[in-house]
């Protein structure tokens, strides 16, 4: 049987949104994965050291999909709910998960990790990574690009500014942190929401494409966005996605 609007929109708005597993959307909406397959590239860096830090870890998703992780394996995040989903996963693996305020600066001495990893971190703390690092160490992380997903920003809030999240920022602030960017590589890739719960059960679970974002404030929109759908078919977007990896000097005086 068809679900109706109010169907869809009771269902998206009840479903948790605790820690960073997509698997709600399957069948509803898609998006294209970035080239470079960054959990395969962060396996086989994790099993080449001794100590790692992954930095606002969301609920240990990512860290617990890998086959080995070294011997000292530590974890921040924030959010509480995040942080007894990332406990869950990893403590049986023997990694240690930190509460962390997201502001610098990270709880942890300086020099003491051969790499240090983020998915989609919200910000980078580039002097404070260089701190943690040990001489030779190394950053491996994945971002949020510019103008990720604005169509949806746009239908709902109109033009915005969205093109901060620039590699080549993120390059230079690296740089100046002292780190040599090694790689850097950026993409876009196709989305598409196939009925109005994936809209909103995204945006309740990203909550900085449309900040502010609940079904009552945007109830107008969401049932044009639904019509539209039922009418032309899945909304379209485009998600921005970069890859950077930067090395600390060998130096342990650099």
């Amino acid at each position: 049987m068809r679900r109706t609007y109010d169907d869809l929109v009771r269902e998206a708005n009840a479903a948790s949104v605790a820690g960073w597993d997509f698997s709600w959307l399957d069948g509803r909406a898609t998006e294209e994965r970035p080239s470079w397959g960054y959990t395969r590239l962060l396996g086989e860096r994790m099993a080449g050291v001794r100590a790692a830090l992954d930095i606002q870890t969301g609920g240990g998703e990512i860290l617990a999909g890998l086959p080995k992780l070294p011997p000292v394996t530590v974890a921040t995040e924030s959010w509480p709910p995040n942080l007894a989903l990332a406990a869950a996963r990893l403590r049986p693996r023997g990694a240690r998960v930190v509460a962390d305020d997201e502001e610098p600066r990270l709880p942890f001495a300086s020099g003491v990790f051969d790499l240090v990893s983020s998915r989609h971190p919200v910000e980078t703390w580039w002097e404070e990574i260089a701190r943690v690092l040990r001489p030779g160490g190394t950053y491996f992380s994945q971002q949020v690009g510019p103008w990720s997903v604005t169509e949806l920003t746009e239908y709902f809030l109109g033009p915005h500014e969205g093109g901060h999240r620039d590699p080549g920022l993120a390059a230079a602030a690296a740089g100046a942190a002292g780190l040599k960017v090694v790689d850097l590589r950026s993409e876009r890739l196709r989305m598409e929401f196939r009925d109005i719960g994936a809209v909103i059960y995204f945006l309740r679970k990203v909550i900085w494409i449309v900040p502010g974002f609940s079904v009552e404030r945007h109830a107008d929109r969401l049932r044009e966005l639904h019509d539209r759908i039922e009418a032309e078919g899945p909304f379209v977007a485009h998600s921005s996605r970069f890859l950077i990896e930067a090395r600390r000097s060998d130096d342990p005086a650099a």
